[in-house]
């Protein structure tokens, strides 16, 4: 029922009232007696946050309900209002006939795989704690998130030098990003800022693609920097001052270099870039590899040595801060670190990169694939990676063979620090799953 980031599917297929409402009632059953819910901006949202909060109600919880607002807003509302849990309707990043469901819990971390699983037990058995009439909990509206939120935006960064930002807020649920920096003081411009969950100014997930609008007026103006968010604003990405798209992977290194110092550590999935490890190692830093998926780099994240998670998805988290991947704070942290270091192209331009291959195998049986994968590799080679698909280790590059967790497709990831040994890399994985199958 769930995946890494929480349940999502087309709304009246994968995702309905029915199932909003069981999973409400799971969640109230499993002891969270308090409990925060807020949804994004898709139309469909509302329905659900109804029959989720009916459910959370028949088993006893009280709701307090923050209306629309970006995810790491709901989230951080958890520990401030001293609830035991958080609840998004949000698909995030997905299209607009998409809707899903969220848990969070106090520290800003999202729901991790046990706890998902015995609400995933509960749903299936039907194993809820219906409450006779004078035990329902109650439902009131609950003020002050977003606040809270923008105020703790405004402690985590000093922009002593303004610049002129431009924010995509991509018709979601971020628009705190441009009300805080320009509390900061920055010259902001919006693009896409009237919040509709259909999405009409671009796809919901910022991709190099679909940020042709906010490069052009990059390129065209005299703006310092641009950022953009998804539909729920956990992901931030960015385009440097010339119009250029920032690879993700580079703007984890930039991240990752500026939080950590000697003997630090960073959080970041299996799939991470070459370019992270050098640029830590410059730094005396290190990184440490986890599972993908935000609440296993969250989780990573809580180990007194790391000092920042990220994935090159979009999703940053800074520890000290809060758990939750926060786009707001991501974009805040960036035009913190252009002002005080310098023009966003020339940071990126410090970073080196190397070539990176990617495919995807459609399997029928992939689960089957992987297994025979991971024997034959063992018996291949010597340093081997089974934390999350099979990772493997060929000292001047590496390899990763991982099964998707939504599709009948194996992903295939090959990188190298020149062409020739990546392209030999790649062609040795693919032909890995290809052989097996």
């Amino acid at each position: 029922m769930f995946g890494t980031s929480g349940i999502r599917g087309p709304v009246g297929r994968e995702v309905t009232g029915e199932l909003a409402l069981s999973v409400g009632r799971a969640v109230a059953s499993d002891g969270y007696e308090r409990v925060v819910v807020g949804r994004d901006v898709r139309e469909s949202g509302a329905l659900l946050t109804d029959a989720l909060t009916a459910g959370l109600r028949e088993c006893g919880a009280d709701v307090l309900e923050i209306g629309v607002e970006a995810t790491p807003t709901v989230a951080r509302a958890v520990e401030y209002v001293e609830a035991d849990a958080g609840v998004v309707v949000t698909a995030s990043h997905n299209p607009p006939a998409d809707n899903g469901i969220k848990l969070w819990n106090p520290s800003g971390k999202a729901f991790g795989p046990d706890q998902r699983e015995s609400i995933s037990a509960r749903v299936r058995e039907g194993d809820y704690d219906l409450q006779p009439w004078d035990a329902l909990g109650s439902r009131r509206r609950r003020d002050g998130a977003r606040t809270h939120h923008e105020a703790a935006l405004r402690e985590a960064v000093s922009i002593e030098e303004p610049l002129s930002v431009v924010v995509d807020v991509g018709n979601g649920a971020g628009s705190i990003t441009a009300r805080v920096l320009h509390d900061l003081g920055c010259e902001v411009r919006t693009l896409n800022g009237q919040p509709d969950g259909r999405f009409p100014g671009r796809p919901s997930e910022p991709t190099a693609e679909t940020l042709e609008t906010l490069a052009t007026v990059l390129e065209g103006t005299d703006a310092d920097v641009g950022v953009a968010h998804d539909g729920d604003a956990d992901r931030m990405v960015a385009v440097d001052e010339t119009g250029t798209f920032v690879p993700k992977d580079v703007l984890l290194a930039l991240f990752a270099r500026e939080a950590a110092g000697d003997g630090d550590r960073v959080a970041a999935p299996v799939d991470t870039s070459l370019a992270v490890d050098d640029a830590l190692a410059a730094v005396g830093a290190s990184l440490t590899r986890t599972r993908v998926g935000d609440v296993y780099v969250a989780e990573r994240a809580t180990r007194e040595d790391v000092v920042f998670g990220g994935e090159p998805s979009g999703a940053w988290i800074w520890p000290d801060e809060t758990l939750c991947p926060d786009g707001p704070l991501a974009a805040c942290k960036l035009v913190e670190l252009v002002a005080d270091r310098g023009p966003l192209s020339s940071l990126v331009a410090t970073v080196e990169t190397y070539p990176i291959r990617r495919t995807s195998i459609e399997l029928e049986d992939k689960a089957g694939v992987m297994n025979r994968v991971r024997e034959d590799v063992g018996e291949r080679y010597d340093d081997v990676d089974t934390l999350d698909g099979v990772r493997v280790d060929a000292g001047d590059g590496w390899f990763l063979l991982r099964a998707s967790g939504t599709q009948p497709l194996v992903r295939v990831t090959a990188e190298a620090r020149d062409e020739a040994r990546a392209a030999a890399l790649f062609e040795e994985a693919r032909e890995l799953v290809t052989e097996t199958a």
